[in-house]
């Protein structure tokens, strides 16, 4: 108990700092926008690179589950990854408004959880609203702020929900105010550090959003913010020595990261035969990233649900 609350200081500190340069590194981007006129291209190699390894260690994680459920073939957790994967990219090419629509709430959930670096303890339901609320802006900043940019994201990915007039102006602004209310609801369960890392977090958010194209903020965050965070938590796990564990976290996610960017980089070759390069583009990253975010999610709940158990 005292090495976890040691960790969990010591995670709590570097998040801190990451939050302070990630807040400068994006007041830095803003403020030459200008010059990133179509910066598709760079988001998906960030996301090839460092969105996509947050979930590299998902394999580890897998056998982790597969002990606890008295199952030793590995086989049987890739073959079920790669089964819920493909179900999603199936099930989005059928049922696009449905698929979507699901994969913004339990993402904007999963944005909210993994984001909070210290657990709030409240009731179920509550709770998880909460969450919920924390994470909703990296869906509604980019419609409130770029409503035109970013319908034309979800004209790609055949998605007209948000087309909708439930979704006007007034109603985002709504969502929005609620969501900077979870966050300071969620500000007072923590200390002095907990608390900043929160409103930093926060202003970094909705700074991306007002002055940067709706692909490129949530590629800075999904990547800088997001992705990181949850690595640092994996480097602390792998290793209480934070240098340490970064190194070995590098090995280990290595090789699904680069097999993840083959498979990605094929799919856009393949679609580019059907639709310009942008397109293709859009339609893997956001495609792809969902069916990789669903057993990711699934995943880290087992993990979870078993952890609480012991």
């Amino acid at each position: 108990m005292v090495i976890h609350k040691r960790v969990g200081k010591l995670m709590q500190k570097i998040n801190l700092k990451h939050s302070v340069i990630f807040f400068n590194f994006c007041i830095l981007l803003c403020s030459i926008n200008q010059f990133l006129s179509n910066p598709i291209i760079v988001c998906l190699f960030l996301i090839l690179i460092l969105g996509v390894s947050h979930g590299a260690l998902d394999n580890i994680k897998g056998r982790k589950i597969l002990k606890i459920y008295n199952f030793e073939n590995i086989i049987i957790f890739y073959s079920l990854y790669l089964a819920i994967s493909i179900f999603i990219i199936s099930s989005w090419l059928l049922f696009p408004d449905i698929t979507l629509l699901l994969f913004l709430i339990v993402a904007s959930y999963h944005f909210g959880k993994e984001d909070t670096v210290n657990q709030i303890n409240e009731k179920f339901l509550y709770e998880e609203f909460l969450l919920f609320l924390k994470g909703s802006p990296i869906i509604i900043a980019p419609l409130f702020f770029h409503r035109d940019e970013t319908y034309e994201i979800f004209n790609i990915l055949n998605f007209n929900v948000f087309k909708s007039s439930f979704f006007n102006d007034f109603n985002l602004f709504i969502f929005l105010f609620l969501s900077l209310i979870s966050n300071i609801i969620i500000m007072k369960k923590g200390d002095t550090d907990f608390k900043l890392i929160i409103l930093i977090d926060y202003l970094s958010i909705v700074i991306l959003n007002v002055f940067l194209k709706p692909v490129l903020a949530f590629t800075l965050y999904f990547c800088f913010l997001h992705s990181i965070r949850h690595a640092i938590g994996l480097c602390l796990h792998l290793d209480d020595n934070f240098q340490n564990g970064l190194k070995k976290f590098i090995k280990k996610a290595i090789p699904l990261t680069l097999i993840t960017a083959i498979l990605f980089l094929t799919a856009i070759y393949s679609l580019n035969n059907f639709y310009d390069l942008n397109e293709a583009i859009y339609k893997v990253i956001f495609i792809g990233l969902a069916s990789l975010t669903f057993p990711h999610i699934l995943l880290e709940y087992l993990l979870e649900k078993n952890e609480k158990k012991n």
